[in-house]
């Protein structure tokens, strides 16, 4: 085996979609793992460290899923690309491969092609503890014996065996397995060979068989030259190679070769009667039934987050009002107290306050994958998806909106159909994602009463709800409409495979939880802080000397109606807000917002909040504090200090006829806006980068935000 870099070695973590390859990931690599990207590549990989009691290291990285090295989307081509191309920074020097023990025939096809690229490979059977359930017993001996690599029984679930899976890895990094498989797998046609030997020649790949697969995937393997495209053309023109023909005939001369080892070494349960799966799967998959137990699984979800949170939201908010109060007790007064105070610290508060609902959604969606049944909402709406211009792999994407649109729209690379994936890529972003949450819930609970309908569902929850619904249903309309527009003979169709239901492994659980939290708080803090300073500085300074004719103005104001010293400095911090750079571009815009009730401070929140829908919340905390001067700490009740944005708010009032800002009709406003509307720079992005084109960028933003604005108008009417 060849090293890699110092003493690190590079391995691989390969097999197919559910096969419990992140579990076995996780278990293997704990804390001591990171999300980056290939060189050229979009798509997230994950990596780790591994420490051996040998003392060496290895960095274990975990490839998308995938069926065969003839990939048919865009995340199976990076693992065909990557094995073809051993100069890449990233070629393993070896593989574990993991295999479902109880699919175990369909999961070898990709690994004897790996075999036969000549990469040291090690067989994990997975899930082995389910298979035991089920009556299944594996001859690892005899399997290891025919298949010419060593085979390794693990359970990701419970860590069954992981200690044996280091092991043998370890031998495999130091070249001391008891086997070796020299002898190719597939044995290529007489036409093949001749096409192999002309690549190598023309190309000096030494491996015949990947020889072969650059001859299949010339046309799209990155890291071929132009000129070596070109040769390849006429590599394969000259030998009238067939790709689709050849692909085929050797999937089945594999099928053929490798089935009777698994008859052999896998010995199945005589029957296999009605198993707990199959109970469940005729409740939970039931036609009728089966939808109706998702909704109801959903409120659940949705009622969760805001019984679940209340507590934990309350101590975010003392521990930053405990905070901001003694930072400003013990700085002097000044410009940096004040930034530190009324910019930074509000802004992050806006955010922070915020974890726990985006952690229990994180934790409920990551035990649904968990137990097996997000398999079974992408069988059940797979009939209904195609309705929209979608398929069933669609949900995946939908669902995985509800945490952030850029990783759900890359996940749409799974889906074959072009048309398909346009369709999901462009109305992924109307499902509310964790970003949305922060504005749903200061919105909510500052409209909505926290009373129970028919004693049972909290109003507060239904709103949330019926936003989530608000989303689904706009993105199912557009993708209908879009499936009219575009139209293509594209075949489609689906294909997937239903696990075992099974208890979720906790560990994976807390780790994709702290996993997703910390990358949405780290994600969007860096936001915010840069936001919270630049708005801190719009807020406080204005052009030439405006802010403090402002002031002088506020104090003559005061002196005439003769304002208490509290009422007094509240109007000059109104007078200086409005006179600042900020107060300038929510004036400049509010004639175009004040139809669907917003004012020029949300018109300021709507401008931050394209960098981020979650700026939204630190952007009003921001304001509110710079608007409204509070009064020396030590004279301040306890209700004082209890004075939170929402308060705030709720005193906020329109400067031309004193009504009340945030109204119900302008609460509810602003949810439909924020639940339709493209209000996230990054969602721009990916979808120019995953299209390809700033045409259907473009055509997305610009789309979804006249629909956000003319929803939220009707919304605003018919509640005024």
């Amino acid at each position: 085996m060849t090293r890699g870099d110092a003493q690190t070695y590079k391995i691989a973590l390969v097999g197919n979609p559910n096969s419990g390859k992140s579990t076995i990931f996780n278990q293997l690599t704990g804390l001591r793992q990171k999300t980056g990207n290939f060189p050229g590549v979009t798509v997230d990989i994950k990596s780790g460290k591994i420490r051996f009691a040998g003392g060496i290291e290895a960095i274990l990285t975990d490839l998308p899923g995938t069926y065969s090295l003839y990939p048919t989307s865009s995340d199976e081509k990076i693992v065909a690309a990557l094995l073809t191309h051993p100069a890449h920074a990233n070629f393993p020097d070896g593989i574990v491969y993991i295999a479902d023990t109880n699919h175990l025939e369909k999961h070898l096809l990709l690994l004897t092609q790996i075999m036969d690229l000549g990469i040291p490979i090690l067989l994990a059977l997975n899930m082995s503890d389910t298979a035991a359930e089920l009556g299944i017993k594996v001859n690892i001996i005899r399997l290891s014996e025919r298949l010419g690599v060593p085979v390794v029984f693990v359970s990701g679930r419970t860590g069954e065996n992981i200690d044996r899976l280091q092991a043998e890895l370890e031998k495999m990094m130091l070249g001391t397995q008891a086997i070796h498989k020299t002898a190719a797998f597939y044995t290529p046609t007489e036409a093949e060979k001749q096409l192999v030997e002309a690549v190598q020649l023309n190309l000096g790949t030494e491996n015949p068989y990947r020889a072969l697969l650059i001859a299949h995937h010339y046309q799209w393997l990155p890291f071929l030259q132009h000129s070596e495209r070109e040769t390849l053309a006429a590599i394969v023109e000259t030998k009238h190679f067939q790709s689709l023909r050849a692909q085929v005939d050797e999937t089945l001369d594999r099928f053929d070769r490798f089935t009777p080892f698994v008859q052999e070494s896998v010995q199945e349960a005589p029957t296999f009667p009605n198993t707990t799966t199959d109970r469940l799967d005729a409740l939970l998959t039931h036609r009728i039934g089966g939808p109706l137990i998702f909704f109801a699984v959903m409120l659940l979800m949705f009622q969760a987050i805001f019984d679940w949170s209340v507590y934990p939201m309350d101590w975010i908010e003392t521990g930053f009002s405990w905070l901001n109060d003694g930072l400003k007790a013990a700085l002097p007064a000044g410009w940096f107290s004040d930034l530190l105070t009324d910019g930074i610290l509000a802004g992050l508060s806006g955010i922070l306050i915020f974890i726990p609902q985006i952690a229990i959604l994180f934790l409920l969606i990551t035990i649904l994958e968990e137990v097996g049944y997000m398999s079974r909402v992408v069988f059940m709406f797979d009939k209904t998806m195609r309705r929209a211009g979608m398929n069933g792999r669609s949900v995946i994407s939908l669902i995985g909106g509800g945490a952030c649109a850029v990783p759900a729209i890359m996940s749409s690379r799974t889906i074959g159909n072009w048309q398909e994936r346009l369709i999901t890529i462009m109305v992924t972003p109307f499902i509310s994602c964790s970003a949305r949450i922060p504005v749903y819930l200061v919105l909510i609970g500052l409209a909505v009463p926290a009373v129970k309908i028919g004693g049972l569902i909290n109003a507060q929850t239904l709103v949330f709800a019926s936003m989530y619904a608000l989303g689904v249903i706009a993105a199912f309309a557009s993708g209908w409409a879009m499936k009219k527009w575009l139209r293509t003979r594209e075949p489609s169709f689906l294909a997937i495979e239903l696990p075992e239901y099974r208890m979720p492994d906790w560990k994976n659980v807390a780790l994709t939880v702290w996993e997703k939290v910390a990358a949405f708080v780290w994600g969007a803090g860096k936001i915010i802080l840069f936001v919270s300073i630049a708005l801190w500085g719009l807020s406080r300074f204005g052009p030439g000397n405006a802010v403090e004719t402002a002031e002088n103005t506020a104090r003559e104001k005061a002196q005439t109606t003769q304002l208490s010293t509290s009422e007094t400095e509240d109007l000059i911090a109104h007078h200086r807000l409005e006179a600042s750079y900020a107060g300038q571009m929510g004036k400049f815009i509010e004639p175009a917002i004040r139809p669907l009730g917003y004012d020029w401070k949300i018109g300021i929140a709507l401008l931050t909040s394209f960098a981020a829908r979650e700026v939204f919340t630190g952007t009003l905390a921001v304001l509110y504090n710079m608007g409204s001067a509070e009064p020396d700490i030590s004279s301040r009740t306890d209700n004082q200090a209890k004075v939170t944005m929402r308060a705030k708010m709720r005193e906020e009032t329109f400067s031309d006829n004193g009504k009340p800002v945030y109204t119900l009709a302008t609460a509810l406003s602003l949810l439909v806006f924020y639940a339709l509307a493209l209000q996230c720079m990054s969602t721009i992005a990916v979808v120019k980068r995953e299209t390809g084109s700033w045409k259907w960028a473009l055509f997305q933003f610009t789309f979804m935000s006249a629909l956000a604005y003319v929803v939220a108008w009707l919304v605003y009417l018919l509640f005024s």
